[in-house]
């Protein structure tokens, strides 16, 4: 909104002119969600402190060994996503361009998201059953988002359907009326594997952190004619926009860590982890990266598939992979502190950041 309302002022104060530039809005961006956290951080977390919107730890026997490590967190305030995704929207309406497409579909999506998290957290918290909505309701939520997705980006002229291969140049895969599923598959992946990540302090923010800077990155690049060719990565018109989208989260990902780290003073809840999950699905399916979130994304896509080796181990053997799953429970159980679990999952993201920036050069 601000690049519509300040930029076309350039002409009688020159200093107007930076808004034209991607790199100074998605810095501004980046310090409008912190410190939105930050400062109504307090606020918000006494609020919802008040209103017992509060963790409910699983009984003991329902989580034997476990509990005992996470007891302490009952009645810590959740649902804190809510000021993720409000700032994220809010930021991004700011400092992006509004009119782009790929932004309108992202602050839709994410509050999309969002709001199936939102019912999801409420009918646990406050409807007082801990399991929440169904796990067909909130698949629904989450595919219908997908589909619809899938079928604007299939419909839409200037986006192709293939992808782009990692390490391999001038190599791509065509999915046809496929890729709108494997958009859906994108989003519902992305959304859920955040998803079951927070559940340590801090955990899938800080993740979620390299992430999203890696994706600005690549948003930037991919959106830059010069930078695009020289790279031999598709050149997609508009898609650098993202980058101000992506800045966005970093600056609520660093805001919400401030209270989110360990100890937590409060926790993210579905709300945040599936609206801002599914957000990174869509920045990697519109600058043609989606394969890249297996590196990226490494920790999130362990985490997902620990609980599918160890569901699917139980079922067919009677027998466990894991001590528990998801992952970070079953370190846990190994004796390693929570702390410490969450810092070397940090690094593990961070490196997988440094090795997806590199894929750019390998091809």
């Amino acid at each position: 909104m601000l690049y519509y309302l300040l930029y076309p002022l350039r002409d009688l104060f020159a200093g107007f002119n930076v808004f034209k530039y991607i790199t100074f809005r998605a810095a501004m961006a980046a310090m409008t969600t912190f410190f939105i956290c930050v400062l109504f951080g307090p606020r918000v977390i006494r609020k919802l402190g008040e209103l017992r919107v509060c963790e409910n730890v699983r009984k003991k026997e329902e989580v034997r060994g476990l509990y005992d490590l996470h007891h302490h967190k009952q009645g810590t305030p959740t649902m804190g996503g809510l000021m993720m995704v409000g700032s994220v929207i809010l930021s991004t309406f700011l400092w992006a361009d509004v009119k782009n497409k790929y932004v309108i579909i992202s602050l839709l999506s994410v509050f999309w998201l969002g709001a199936v998290g939102f019912l999801d957290d409420y009918i646990k918290i406050c409807a007082k059953r801990s399991k929440g909505l169904s796990a067909r309701a909130k698949f629904i939520g989450q595919i219908t988002l997908g589909l619809v997705v899938g079928t604007i980006l299939f419909l839409d002229p200037d986006i192709s359907t293939k992808l782009d291969m990692p390490f391999l140049k001038n190599i791509v895969l065509d999915l046809g009326i496929f890729y709108i599923f494997f958009v859906m598959f994108i989003i519902v992946g992305t959304s859920n594997a955040v998803n079951l990540t927070d559940g340590l302090d801090g955990l899938a923010t800080g993740c979620l952190l390299m992430v999203a800077f890696s994706y600005g990155i690549l948003s930037y690049l991919s959106g830059h004619l010069r930078f695009s060719q020289y790279l031999l990565i598709p050149y997609i018109d508009g898609v650098g926009e993202l980058t101000v989208f992506c800045a966005a989260i970093i600056g609520a990902c660093l805001g919400f860590l401030w209270f989110n780290c360990y100890p937590a003073a409060v926790f993210m809840g579905d709300v945040g982890s599936l609206a801002l999950g599914g957000a990174i699905g869509l920045v990697a399916v519109f600058i043609k990266k989606e394969l890249l979130l297996v590196i990226v994304g490494g920790i999130f896509v362990i985490e997902a598939l620990s609980v599918i080796l160890q569901v699917g181990s139980f079922k067919l053997r009677k027998k466990r992979i894991f001590k528990m799953a998801p992952l970070h429970h079953h370190f846990q159980m190994l004796g390693w502190p929570e702390s410490k679990v969450i810092v070397r999952f940090w690094i593990v993201a961070a490196i997988l950041a440094l090795f997806t920036l590199t894929t750019l050069k390998l091809r």
